[in-house]
Order: structure tokens, then sequence, then C-alpha cells
């Protein structure tokens, strides 16, 4: 007997016709953003250049532990069907999957791959339209017009009105009391470090749209991933993991202080950060489970001797930036198949850094006392494109809609927790991370 989910999978899988795609070079605004409809809307930005999308050409649904294996499959027959043409080369060009999974194997919010219709990107300079259909042939070539005739029919982006804010599974009043338990596993001996979260409920006055959320992000938090993948929106500032060509790159962050506002007192701080032995253990962990999740794809990695100090407007992190070259790839290319940005997404997540260490004792102590369901919170969201390479980041700094309810999202924050921990600052550091999403559904 098979479940919905099966039924959904199969109809999916089955691509009755190949997908036929277009890719041109364009001239793109500035603002990609500005070019998304308020419903579903696909977003992989940083910097202005990324990619947006919208419209659904193909997708589909993934649960449990092959979460990802399922998704790749499905992926690489769907590519290897496709008519292309892709007119630009670019990472991005030709046909892409947005994608969003949960930090859980036992979640339900398993994940979700999506091809859109039509997706326009920028990188370097040079921007692209690409065009998806689901039957026929490589007709003629797609234009800026395509987009103008859409733009001209959005709709103007909706402020959410006055928002309120209600304790999720756990209040905050009660969180230090799950904090304290996990301290108690680690000097007990059962594990290193563990990452906990909690979650809060935002409601707002008018129906949430998202895109109001999504420019906020993208304005405040330049320098994080702004993301919108079926319905997880937020602003990351960790990349789990970029494959370009054969180079690998991931940002690591862990160990977290408040910013003031007052930039003199900012500088002192990270210097503070900077020497603090509890922030560079949690760091050290989060950096060496990368590495290890790396090290079976790769022929060589660099991992930087200590981390510099990543100044965001809410927070100061500790970050390192892990570099890595694939095995058969640069000099000693043997032209074999190389693992795709979503197959090294699936084995560096959970790192550290959204978990603990080692791996299995964290996992199994956020199940006991967490209290919650994180979804796809913490898990990897970002692209893939037909060769494999693509962006996967951590989906931090985040908010669920809820798809009953276009009033209501949930928020999340997590902390690092180790021997050295204590309860109430822990508490303060996941109101800092709540802050940008906050910011983001605030009123102009």
């Amino acid at each position: 007997m098979t479940s919905p989910l099966d039924d959904r999978q199969a109809a999916a899988s089955s691509h009755p016709e190949p997908l036929v795609v277009r890719t041109v070079r364009i001239d793109a605004p500035d603002d990609l953003l500005s070019l998304l409809p308020a419903d579903a809307p696909l977003t992989w930005v940083r910097r202005g250049d990324g990619l947006v999308g919208w419209g659904e050409a193909a997708r589909v649904e993934v649960a449990g532990r092959d979460r990802f294996a399922e998704a790749e499959r499905w992926w690489q027959d769907l590519v290897r069907h496709a008519v292309v043409r892709d007119e630009v080369g670019l990472p991005g060009t030709g046909p892409v999957a947005f994608g969003s999974f949960a930090f859980d194997d036992l979640s339900a919010a398993g994940g979700a791959l999506v091809v859109p219709r039509v997706v326009v990107g920028r990188r370097d300079g040079q921007a692209w339209l690409t065009v998806v259909e689901t039957a026929g042939t490589l007709g003629a070539a797609p234009d800026w017009s395509l987009v103008a005739r859409h733009v001209a029919g959005l709709t103007p982006v909706r402020a959410p009105g006055a928002v309120t804010y209600a304790s999720g599974a756990v209040a905050a009043e009660d969180w230090p009391g799950v904090v304290a338990r996990g301290v108690a596993a680690i000097r007990a001996g059962e594990l290193d470090k563990v990452v906990l979260a909690r979650d809060e409920v935002a409601t707002t006055t008018e129906p949430l749209d998202v895109r109001h959320a999504l420019g906020r992000l993208a304005e405040r938090y330049p320098t994080c991933w702004t993301f919108s993948v079926d319905g997880l929106i937020g602003a990351t500032p960790e990349l789990l993991v970029r494959s370009d060509k054969g180079l690998v790159t991931s940002r690591v962050l862990a160990g977290t202080i408040r910013r003031t506002g007052d930039d003199d007192a900012d500088l002192a701080r990270a210097a503070i950060l900077a020497h603090s032995s509890k922030d560079l253990e949690e760091h050290e962990y989060a950096v060496s489970s990368v590495a290890q999740a790396l090290a079976p794809f790769c022929s060589s990695t660099n991992v930087p001797d200590v981390p510099f100090v990543l100044h965001l407007p809410n927070v100061l992190h500790l970050a390192s930036d892990v570099t890595a070259v694939l095995r058969g790839t640069g000099a000693d290319a043997d032209g074999g198949p190389h693992p795709t940005s979503l197959a090294l997404a699936a084995a560096l997540h959970p790192t550290a850094a959204v978990c603990g260490t080692p791996t299995e004792a964290a996992r199994d102590l956020i199940r006991a006392i967490e209290g919650m369901d994180r979804a796809r919170y913490a898990g990897p969201v970002g692209w893939v494109g037909a060769d494999g390479d693509g962006e996967w980041g951590i989906g931090l700094r985040s908010a669920e809609l809820d798809p009953a309810d276009p009033h209501r999202l949930r928020l999340f924050a997590g902390c690092g927790i180790v021997a050295a921990s204590d309860p109430a600052a822990e508490l303060a550091e996941s109101r800092a991370k709540l802050v940008p999403m906050r910011t983001a559904l605030a009123a102009d």
C-alpha cells in the first residue's frame, strides 16, 4: 500500500514529457527581488547576485533518512531527460532546482526540490533568463519582454501590519532550564557540545507578503544569503557548501556575541570573542566536523589556523572558511563523476555548528530535551544545477510559514552549548539571533 507522498514522488519521477530548458543573456535590474511574485517566490541572493524564480515546472517531496538520496536520484533523472539549450554557461544557468530539507531524519517536514518555470540570475555582472517548459521543443529564444510582462502584472508589496509574538514550544523563561540540562549532560561526559534551539510564534495583522521580509533581510544583511524556498524564508550567514567546478567552500560559524550598537565597544567585544576559550572551543568542534565530513570526497582541504570575526548588524561570530578540492579534479582529473553539491550537503549535515559533537549523541539529546520539531530550521537550503554544482546554506535566522494561516510564522534561534555555557547568557544570545527575522517583519 502506498502513501500519498509515495504517489506524488512516483508521479513527479515518471517525467512523461522531458523538460525543455532555454537560457539566454539579458539585462536584469539591480534588485532581483523586485521581480518576485507574492505567491511562492524562490530566492537565493547575496550582495545582489544569485537566483530568483517563480512558477513550478516540477517538484519532488521526500522524507526520512534517505531524503537527500531520493531527491538526488530524482534530480539526476530529470536532468538526464531534459532538452537544454544554455547560451550563457555560468553556475546557475540551465535547469536549476531550489531545495530545503528538514534538520532531523524523523521530522515530518521532510524536504523538497522545486524546479521553477522562470529563473532570473546574475553573477559577476552577467545576467540571464531561464525558461522551463514541460512539453514541446525548443522554439524561439525567450527575451526580457517575458519578464517585463510578468513584472507589469505584479501586485505591490504589502507590509504585514502590526506583529505580535508568543511563546513557541518552550517558553523563553523556561528555556534556560533546557540549556542547563544540556550543560549537565556535557559535564557528565555524555558529549562535548550540543546545539539547542527554541522557537517563537509571530502573528501578523495582514497576510504575510514574504517579499516585504525578503527585501528587508537583503538590505540589512547583504553579506548573508537571503533565501525563500518552499515556505522557509530567512538570511543565513552560514554557507554549508558551495561546489564550483571542483572547488568546494564551506563557511563555518560558531561562537557568538551580541553587538552593542557602539562601534568602538563592538571592536573591543570582537577582540574578547576572538580570545574566548569557551567560544573557540565551540568553534573548533564545528570546523573539525566540516573538515572530517569533506575528507572522503576531497584530495586536499585547507582549514584556517584561527577563525576571523564576522561582523553582522546584530551579532559578532567566529568564522572560518574551509576550502577543498574534489577528488578527480584539477591536475589529477580522471573524467569520472563527482559528488554533487546536494550530495556534499547531505554528507556535511548536520555539522557541529547546528547539532553538536559527537553527532549522534548530540542529536539524541536534542530529541530528548529540546521540546520541539525544528522542521526545516537548521537544515540545508539552497540550489543545485544540472552539472551538480550549486550552493547550500544552513537554514538559520529563518522562519517557517504556516501553510494553513498566512498570518502565522515560526521564528527560530539556536545556540551552541559547551561545558562553560551559562544558561542566562545563551538565552540572551538566542534573542539576538531572533532580531533579523523580527526586523524583517517590522513596518518600514
